[in-house]
């Protein structure tokens, strides 16, 4: 992998990364841009004990622009975007409109591609590969800044989650504290092991599914994917690497060489969980074949990496996993977050784990 590091108009970062040892990128951000200035705060809730983001210069973000005016497309044509070479394999650049910065943290975008209209799904292995190095290598460098306690590397996909650019991308936050979904995973661990005499939950999860098989989705010789006993979501799944690391550091060659087949075939079963007519729904090979070509809407998802705090005494216990979920519970109708989940983090589910993990076997790759 190479990486090339160079400033955009206003002072940013911006990273090339390439398979190619010989690549090149040395065109000039030419926007007219002010520096960069971006004031977040951290407020602390002293009933639940959790920390906001206050980001007001965020509501001024790009907002589903037409396809020609993509800030996240190559630079070409006279179209200034966010990457001023007219191509590239994989780029990461500080966000401009950023939750977190400074001292509070840090937010950067991963572009997969320079090809607008394809997704995650559609990448070549080699490609997916890649993305997981810059996923690694951002980890790296994003722990050795004083502000950031803990990285966290995700997708968004599909308008129904949210997301305001269509070209495939994702992104990685830099908390400046451990959250609070990983402070409660930490907490069961801890407690988990006073209980038991020292056994990891982690390990004990997922040998426990394993051993019960009814909601294993798939696995490979490095890595278990399965919908969790307790799912939150109507379609779930946890990938794990089968040697506990806490981190994307952690992980050997034999699992990060697995990884590309592995989560590939993930995304392209959530692809064909809604589809009654045997098509893949969302992109093929690249293709749109959503609503506009017949097809169901591409599945809605978040997908991202939970890994250990820096500064946890119970990093070493943390198992590095990636948790994958859709909003969709059936065909053109989502899981709205209502009264009970909003209001007190109570979760009802309409998919039975099992069911979901069934569905998402049944779909897999000819």
């Amino acid at each position: 992998m190479k990486k090339t590091s160079t400033r955009l108009a206003d002072g940013r970062e911006l990273i090339y990364y390439d398979t190619r040892d010989d690549a090149v990128h040395d065109a000039v951000d030419r926007r007219p841009l002010d520096p960069m200035s971006s004031v977040s705060e951290i407020r602390h809730d002293v009933l639940l004990g959790d920390s906001v983001a206050i980001a007001s210069h965020r509501q001024a973000r790009t907002y589903h622009p037409p396809a020609d005016e993509c800030p996240l497309c190559p630079t070409r044509d006279g179209h200034l975007t966010e990457i001023p070479d007219d191509h590239y394999e994989v780029a990461v650049f500080e966000n401009r409109f950023p939750s977190l910065s400074g001292e509070h943290g840090r937010c950067e975008v991963v572009v997969f591609t320079d090809h607008h209209d394809t997704s995650f799904a559609g990448l070549s292995p080699e490609r997916a590969r890649l993305v997981l190095d810059a996923w690694t290598d951002r980890t790296r460098e994003l722990s050795r800044l004083p502000g950031v306690e803990q990285v966290y590397c995700f997708e968004n996909r599909g308008e129904e989650i949210g997301v305001t650019l269509g070209h495939p991308h994702g992104q990685i936050y830099g908390y400046p504290f451990a959250t609070p979904r990983t402070e409660l995973m930490l907490r069961s661990l801890e407690r988990h092991s006073e209980a038991t005499g020292g056994r990891n939950l982690f390990d004990d999860v997922v040998e426990r599914e394993r051993e019960d098989g009814s909601r294993i989705v798939l696995e490979g010789e490095h890595w278990t994917a399965f919908v969790p006993y307790a799912a939150h979501w109507p379609y779930e799944v946890h990938l794990y690497p089968r040697r506990r690391v806490p981190d994307l550091l952690g992980l050997d060659e034999e699992a990060r060489a697995e990884f590309p087949a592995v989560y590939l075939e993930l995304l392209r079963r959530f692809d064909r969980i809604f589809d009654e007519g045997g098509t893949p729904p969302g992109f093929a090979g690249g293709t749109p074949t959503g609503p506009e070509a017949g097809g169901e809407p591409p599945t809605p998802y978040i997908s991202g990496w939970h890994q250990a705090p820096f500064s946890s005494p119970l990093r070493r216990e943390f198992a590095l996993h990636l948790e994958l979920f859709t909003i969709r519970r059936t065909k053109g109708k989502l899981k709205f977050l209502a009264g009970s989940e909003s209001g007190m983090s109570v979760f009802i589910n309409d998919v039975p784990p099992e069911a979901a993990a069934a569905r998402l076997r049944e779909v897999a790759t000819p």
